[in-house]
């Protein structure tokens, strides 16, 4: 039996979308969290709900293992946990129920919780850690075994005697020694079904790792409840030794590194690759990165140590769009990094956002232009989502009602006063997807199938209709609809003016 129980909860066929794909990934900031207790000798254990169902597996290790601290730690490094997803929530509120149950106290960390945290202190948790929290959660579970007065620590919330939020006056912890920790104790969970799950549906087994924590960049639509704009990066040697591991002791057959941005340090990226090539740990691994940062020196050590995809925060094929958001990108960077990506053989993806403020149809048909012109090798679409902590979020608050979280990671609702209603976008979305899914279809390499001309021709017919008078703008953004028309692709050359 363990003092501490550690666990997340996001639970893999609780979001459809995510269930269709079938590519889980093991909880690394969980796990994280489970090293730092065990490097101060503190006794822990680990339930992992992702293809576990959480209703009937959670009580049955409680019952096990007895802890005396239950702590749900988000996986802050899944990209399903930054969105604060209510299934999410409601998971997260069940666990702390059963844990009180038995008697233990219960803590929780993750973006939803730091940014509600009388919410979730209401529904069954005693404290909420907000911030980088390894050494705050040492900290608290230490005096909490120890049975000692709570302590003054960065990013710790709670309630007093009479249900009113006490909050550090420090909001956030800050952990800068986050780098030099051990790896993941991968070894508390079972990686089997992990396994069995990717080579069952795409025929190999991939494994998660990071190299770094937070992002310097200011995109203002960017939630970054845990580390701010700190960013943290680990040395070339490190993780390329747990890349190595991961080939030769868990049989990882292939990489996702889910850093918020790979890539940054060019220097960083020439001793990585070195050492990777030292430990023979090549192996393919794909990553999340930015155009601008895919210089041909990166690029090349990219592919040395093994990579195959690149996905990059494209966001729009509108420079308008991307100064709106502070994006500090450039419509040419991205062609830049598409051919250089091209060219060394490396998948180059892009993550599209429909929807934000002043994206006009004109801007839209930028990005489909840009997206037929510089064919990608695959697209993910979302919508603009309002977080708390963000400049676009304060700007648009006052237009969102009750509803102000997505429910799973494909409701893909507009909660603010967009251009279009929800089912325009959701009709665009459909279509680029179909569009570039052709491309890979030989049969279809030229030109779209029927399906995808079906698609668009439904674009065209809702975009009179789904417009909103009311659409958010910013003061100087252009009129809300400079056409209704669509634009074939070979006429927007004119209209995009890059």
């Amino acid at each position: 039996m363990a003092d501490i129980l550690v666990t997340h909860s996001y639970h893999l066929p609780y979001d459809p979308k995510q269930l269709r794909k079938m590519q889980p990934y093991i909880p690394l900031a969980t796990l994280y969290a489970a090293t730092a207790l065990r490097e101060a000798n503190i006794s822990v254990a680990a339930f992992d709900p992702m293809l576990e169902e959480p209703t009937i597996q959670f009580p049955a290790i409680l019952a096990a293992q007895q802890p005396r601290i239950v702590v749900v730690y988000e996986d802050d490094f899944n990209f399903l946990s930054k969105m604060c997803l209510t299934r999410m929530r409601e998971v997260a509120w069940s666990m702390a129920e059963a844990a009180r149950a038995i008697g233990a106290v219960t803590i929780v960390h993750g973006s939803d919780s730091t940014d509600n945290p009388l919410l979730f202190l209401q529904n069954g948790f005693d404290y909420v850690l907000c911030g980088e929290a390894e050494q705050t959660l040492v900290q608290l579970c230490r005096s909490i075994l120890q049975s000692e007065d709570t302590p003054d620590i960065d990013g710790l919330a709670r309630l007093d005697h009479h249900g009113n939020l006490i909050q550090s006056s420090q909001r956030l912890a800050k952990n800068p020694d986050w780098a030099s920790l051990s790896f993941p104790a991968r070894d508390l969970i079972d990686l089997e079904p992990y396994r069995r799950a990717w080579i069952n549906t795409h025929g190999y087994f991939s494994m998660s790792m990071v190299s770094s924590r937070g992002c310097p960049y200011h995109c203002n639509w960017c939630a970054k409840p845990i580390s701010g704009n700190k960013f943290h990066l680990r040395s070339p040697a490190s993780v390329a030794e747990e890349m190595r591991q991961l080939k030769t002791t868990s049989g990882a057959q292939h990489i996702w590194f889910g850093d918020d941005i790979f890539a940054l340090n060019q220097e960083w990226m020439g001793e990585f690759a070195a050492e990777v090539t030292k430990r023979g740990a090549a192996i393919p691994f794909k990553i999340q990165s930015r155009a601008n940062l895919m210089t041909d020196s990166t690029v090349q050590n990219l592919r040395a140590a093994g990579c195959h995809e690149v996905w990059m925060g494209v966001e729009s094929g509108s420079q308008t769009v991307l100064d709106a958001m502070d994006k500090g990108l450039t419509i040419s960077s991205v062609r830049i990094a598409r051919e250089r990506l091209r060219a060394a053989g490396i998948r180059a993806c892009y993550f599209l956002q429909l929807g934000y403020p002043g994206e006009t149809w004109t801007e839209l048909q930028e990005t489909i232009a840009f997206v037929r012109e510089t064919r990608p090798d695959e697209i993910g679409v979302s919508f603009s989502y309002p977080l708390p902590g963000t400049p676009f979020y304060e700007r648009v608050r006052i237009q969102l009602g009750r509803k102000r979280n997505w429910t799973d990671s494909d409701d893909l609702c507009i909660m603010f006063k967009a251009a279009y209603k929800t089912d325009f976008y959701r009709a665009v979305r459909d279509a680029l997807h179909a569009e570039v899914d052709s491309w890979n279809t030989p049969a279809n390499a030229n030109t779209p199938n029927s399906r995808v001309a079906a698609l668009w021709t439904k674009v065209n017919e809702l975009e009179p209709l789904s417009r909103d008078a009311d659409a958010f703008a910013f003061p100087d953004a252009p009129a809300s609809f400079a056409s209704s028309t669509f634009i074939p692709v070979e006429e927007l050359a004119s209209v995009r003016g890059n």
